[in-house]
C-alpha cells in the first residue's frame, strides 16, 4: 500500500471513530435530558459543545496524519488558545457559569419543580426551582417572588432539598 492510501485509510477510520463517538455521547445526553426533566434546549447546547470539541480533535488528528509538523501545530494551537484566553479573560464569570451549568446538568441531584433551601451564613433562600439554565437557576419563593442565581454561585452553596 502506498503512503497516500495509508493516510486515506487512517483518516477514514478516524472519521468513523469520531462519528461513532458523537452518536454515543449524543445518545447519553438525550437520555439524561429525558430522564431528569431538563429543558431540551440545555441538551442541544451540551450537544453543540461536545460536537465542537470532537470536531476540533478530528481536525487536529487529521492534520497530524497528513504530515503537518506537530511542533508547528502545537505552536499554532497555543497561539490561538492564548488569544482566546486573553479575549475572554474579562468574561471569566460567564465561563465559570457555563462550566457550572454543565456540571449541574450532569451531576446535581436537583430537578425542575424541586423545593430547595439554599443555606447561606447571612440568610437562607427557600423556593421551588422553575428553571435550570446554563447561566442561571431560577427559584420561585412561597411569597411569589422570583429569584435568579448564577449557576456558579448555586454550585458553591449548600443546598437542602425537601423530599416528599
Amino acid at each position: 500500500m502506498e503512503i497516500l492510501e495509508i493516510k486515506l485509510v487512517e483518516s477514514i477510520i478516524l472519521l468513523v471513530i469520531i462519528t461513532f463517538s458523537k452518536l454515543i455521547i449524543n445518545y447519553f445526553i438525550s437520555k439524561t435530558v429525558s430522564k431528569s426533566l431538563l429543558n431540551k434546549t440545555r441538551g442541544k447546547l451540551v450537544r453543540k459543545i461536545v460536537n465542537f470539541i470532537l470536531s476540533v480533535f478530528l481536525i487536529v488528528f487529521i492534520l497530524i496524519i497528513w504530515g503537518v509538523d506537530q511542533s508547528e501545530l502545537l505552536l499554532f494551537m497555543t497561539s490561538v488558545l492564548t488569544v482566546i484566553g486573553v479575549a475572554l479573560f474579562a468574561q471569566w464569570s460567564l465561563l465559570s457559569n457555563l462550566t457550572a451549568g454543565v456540571i449541574l446538568f450532569f451531576n446535581h441531584s436537583v430537578k425542575l419543580d424541586d423545593t430547595i433551601t439554599i443555606m447561606d451564613k447571612d440568610y437562607e433562600i427557600e423556593g421551588r426551582i422553575t428553571d435550570i439554565g446554563y447561566f442561571f437557576i431560577t427559584l420561585k419563593t412561597k411569597e411569589g417572588d422570583q429569584i435568579t442565581l448564577p449557576s456558579n454561585v448555586f454550585l458553591q452553596k449548600t443546598i437542602k432539598k425537601k423530599i416528599g
